[in-house]
């Protein structure tokens, strides 16, 4: 018994090893055909399951969308009572079965075909010329009799209605009846993640796409940008250069920030924080009342564009050790700033 846990993932992990070797050698040329087919797709790529098959469905839509491809889950019992209005023209469908003779999706065929939609398929057959990797054998030895195993000559039917068919074959399930879907929603896993990764860098898929994407929950919040945590508008404290230096202390109380951007028209040109302020105290004692802004402030401030990741803004604040950003544009015209204690929402502090 100590032993089942162990074998469940070699077994899995065999299979995953074979679907490895099926994309790099004989379902390449199917592979590449399914990922161009979803990256021209003017609509949205429908993933279709039934059982357990369909929960792996649920879950390759999720991470088609989340990576840069519109897709969407459909219920293939559903589908039968009206839901099928949901797939059209331009769309590409994408329909997973083990067996590839599930009744509930092979009766979506026929609409499928009418209306000229794609079809790739993820079915359990042996179609790619390759065997499935068998326990004892060495993997020289698997790779001798995938390099010379024909083609069958007959596949399922929703494989042979696809115009793409991906080969998702296994050896065994990991369950010990060799009944319950293991090692075979692993592998049809497996094959959509590869699907979704590949269309992400083909369509040039960047991180702050990736951002856009997912604007709630931890994820979200690592995720945020400065524009969404910044002080602006009158919440940004800011004094003009000739501004006296008891109205410039006011600004800064005022505002709670403990400092205050010193502006020109809209133009940042420097920045007076407390520990200037303390300085100036020290060295000068109250003469520092008689004095302007422009006199006091610290000319070429540290500041950062409004665009920048949240995660960007602290890594500057840790290495320049300060505590606050002015946001600026590209023309140094000042949008707002960012505190330290903006980013403690973000859960990166």
């Amino acid at each position: 018994m100590k032993h089942i846990g162990e074998n469940v993932v070699r077994i899995e992990a065999e299979a995953l090893r074979a679907l490895a070797d099926r994309i790099g050698g004989p379902m390449a040329a199917a592979f590449q055909r399914a990922v161009d087919l979803m990256f021209s797709c003017a609509g949205r790529v429908v993933v279709t399951g039934m059982g357990k098959s369909g929960l792996i469905a649920r879950k390759i839509a999720a991470t088609l969308s989340s990576t840069g491809t519109p897709a969407l889950y459909l219920h293939p019992v559903e589908a039968l009572h009206g839901d099928l209005g949901m797939v059209v023209r331009g769309d590409v469908v994408l329909a997973l079965s083990a067996s590839g003779e599930t009744e509930e999706i092979l009766a979506l065929l026929a609409t499928i075909k009418r209306l000229r939609v794609p079809l790739i398929a993820m079915t359990g057959d042996a179609i790619s010329g390759a065997t499935p990797a068998r326990k004892g054998k060495s993997k020289a030895a698997d790779r001798s009799v995938r390099s010379t195993r024909a083609l069958p000559s007959h596949a399922s039917t929703l494989a042979s209605a696809a115009d793409v068919a991906l080969d998702c074959s296994i050896a065994e399930e990991a369950c010990s009846l060799g009944l319950a879907p293991t090692a075979s929603t692993t592998t049809m896993l497996a094959l959509g993640d590869a699907l979704a990764v590949t269309l992400s860098e083909k369509r040039g898929f960047k991180e702050e796409d990736f951002a856009n994407l997912h604007p709630g929950g931890k994820l979200g919040k690592r995720l945020a940008r400065v524009e969404s945590l910044m002080h602006s508008g009158d919440a940004l404290p800011r004094v003009a250069p000739q501004t006296k230096m008891p109205d410039v202390i006011y600004e800064m109380s005022r505002k709670k920030l403990g400092v205050t951007a010193v502006v020109e028209g809209e133009k940042l040109v420097g920045i007076i924080s407390d520990g200037d302020l303390r300085r100036l105290l020290e060295k000068r004692g109250k003469d520092v009342m008689d004095l302007t802004a422009s006199e006091c402030m610290t000319k070429n401030p540290r500041t950062i564009a409004a665009g920048e990741f949240a995660a960007t803004a602290l890594a500057l604040m840790e290495e320049k050790k300060i505590t606050s950003l002015m946001v600026v544009d590209g023309d140094q015209r000042i949008q707002g700033i960012v505190h330290l204690h903006d980013l403690w929402s973000t859960e990166l502090v």
